[in-house]
C-alpha cells in the first residue's frame, strides 16, 4: 500500500495546503494523475466549492482532482480510480456517507491492491481500523464506528499538547487516555499540525519538524521524530 495521511490541511498563517502539496507532489510521481477526491467530510460547504479549492492546488503540483460526486456509477469510478483522495472536516459524515453509499469494501479493496490513497485530518482518520480518535463532533450516527483498517493503530490528527489558557477540561492526552483504558493494545498516533505520514508497502516515515507523541496503555507516551524507526507501527494488531 501507499499512503500520505496528514495531520491537517492549513497551517496557521498559510494557505491551504501549503504546507502539504509538494510531499503531494512528490508522492503522486512526476507524471500527472487525476485523483478520485472524496468531499463528504464537507458539512458548511458544498462539495462542489471543496472539489475547486482542492483542485487548485493539485494544479500547482502538476496533478489533478475529480470528486465522486458527479460519478454516475460511483462504484465504476473507484474500481478506476488512479488515487484517491479524502479531504478533511467532520469525520462522522464523510464515513456515514461511504458507508451509506456502500463503498467502504471496494475503497479498501483497492487501496490494499495498490491505489495511493492521501488524506488530510478526516481523510487520515478514516485510514484507521475506527474514528474513535478524531476530534470532531458526532454530528451523524454512520452504522458503526468501522473504519478503513488500512493501518493497525489510530491516529488522533491535530494533536494538542495542552488546553488554552484559562480552559479546565480535559486535555487531549487525557481524551485519548481515556480512549486507551477501554480498547488497551492499541497504539494511537498524535499527529501535531505540519506533520504526516507516509507508508509505502511495509515502510513508514513521519515527514514535519513537530515529532509525533505515541500512546498506548501502560506505556509512558513516547515522542519520536522524522528520525527514527516507525515501522514496528504497521506491524501491531
Amino acid at each position: 500500500m501507499r499512503l500520505l495521511l496528514m495531520s491537517n490541511s492549513t497551517n496557521a498563517g498559510e494557505e491551504y495546503l501549503a504546507h502539504g502539496i509538494g510531499e503531494i507532489g512528490k508522492f503522486l510521481g512526476e507524471k500527472k494523475v487525476t485523483a478520485l477526491f472524496l468531499p463528504y467530510a464537507a458539512v458548511t460547504f458544498s462539495w462542489d466549492e471543496y472539489e475547486k479549492k482542492v483542485r487548485k492546488k493539485f494544479r500547482e503540483a502538476g496533478h489533478d482532482v475529480v470528486s465522486l460526486h458527479h460519478a454516475g456509477d460511483e462504484a465504476a469510478a473507484v474500481r478506476e480510480a488512479e488515487a484517491i483522495v479524502v479531504g478533511g472536516g467532520n469525520t462522522w459524515h464523510l464515513l456515514t456517507v461511504l458507508q451509506k453509499k456502500g463503498l467502504m469494501p471496494l475503497i479498501r479493496e483497492r487501496v490494499r491492491a495498490g491505489v495511493p490513497y492521501i488524506g488530510w485530518s478526516a481523510g487520515s482518520n478514516l485510514a484507521c481500523p475506527t474514528i474513535k480518535t478524531t476530534n470532531d463532533m458526532p454530528i451523524i450516527q454512520p452504522q458503526d464506528f468501522n473504519a478503513l483498517g488500512l493501518i493497525p493503530f489510530q491516529i488522533n490528527p491535530h494533536y494538542l499538547d495542552a488546553n488554552p489558557e484559562g480552559h479546565a477540561g480535559e486535555t487531549r492526552e487525557m481524551r485519548i487516555r481515556e480512549f486507551l483504558k477501554i480498547n488497551p493494545g492499541m497504539y494511537v498516533a498524535g499527529l501535531r499540525e505540519g506533520t504526516m505520514l507516509r507508508v509505502e508497502d511495509e515502510k513508514m516515515s513521519l515527514i514535519g519538524e513537530k515529532p509525533l507523541r505515541l500512546f498506548r496503555e501502560g506505556m509512558k507516551p513516547v515522542e519520536l521524530t522524522a528520525a527514527d524507526p516507525l515501522d514496528f507501527l504497521l506491524l501491531t494488531q
